[in-house]
């Protein structure tokens, strides 16, 4: 379920299939293919998630990747047991803009068809590849570096190289990833403040800049402003 006319335009703009949309009085639908049935007033309100809806309710189909793109990205970002809708899809917003090739979120972690996670994502995740219900274990494969990422042990993150194929995996919210987890070595971000650990989404959001801004220095790209 896709809320509000910007993120449903996202999902038509990306080539994804809508089936259904739900359109609130006075509300103009999002112009697809999909048959568009006229809602009674107040009804939009009540079966929305958000308290303010934004006028129309999109069903889009879900568009899983082929599996072998795990074993073609150089890139890969790894949710493990993410379980916060928030958190998940911030995730999915930063691996999207910092040039990842795939996420894979592993079991028991959120669904990533919850609209919170949509939302939060804004509309990221019609634009990076996503897999689900991958264990952990399947992301290695020859010539990838798997980082584990740790709060408190491991290599400083701008200090490991990362311009090669890498999956960056973080861990649960409340738990982080355990000690024996199958990865071939492990990332912290040093910091001086009193916080025991920073929030997972934020974590991701500077470890996966840490690879684009590797990767464009390796290259000799240099980005305009």
């Amino acid at each position: 379920m896709v809320e509000g006319p910007v993120l449903l335009a996202d999902a038509v703009a990306a080539g994804w299939t809508v089936t259904a949309q739900f359109v609130a009085p006075g509300e103009a639908p999002v112009a697809c293919d999909a048959p568009v049935h006229e809602l009674a007033p107040g009804v939009l309100e009540r079966v929305a998630t958000t308290e303010s809806p934004r006028g129309v309710l999109g069903v889009v189909r879900w568009r899983a990747p082929h599996p072998d793109l795990l074993a073609g990205s150089d890139f890969v970002v790894v949710a493990h047991e993410i379980s916060d809708p928030g958190n998940a899809g911030t995730l999915l917003r930063s691996a999207e803009a910092a040039g990842a090739g795939l996420v894979v979120f592993t079991p028991d972690s959120v669904d990533v068809g919850n609209p919170k996670v949509v939302r939060a994502s804004a509309g990221a995740i019609f634009r990076v590849p996503v897999l689900v219900d991958v264990a952990l274990d399947a992301v290695s494969r020859p010539g990838r570096t798997v980082w584990g990422t740790s709060s408190h042990a491991g290599t400083p993150y701008d200090e490991a190289d990362l311009t090669g194929a890498v999956a960056l995996v973080m861990g649960n919210e409340a738990h982080g990833l355990p000690v024996d987890a199958d990865v071939d070595g492990w990332l912290t971000i040093e910091h001086r403040g009193r916080s025991e650990s920073l929030n997972v989404a934020m974590a991701a959001t500077v470890l996966c800049f840490e690879v684009s801004r590797q990767r464009r220095r390796a290259t000799g790209t240099v980005t305009l402003r």
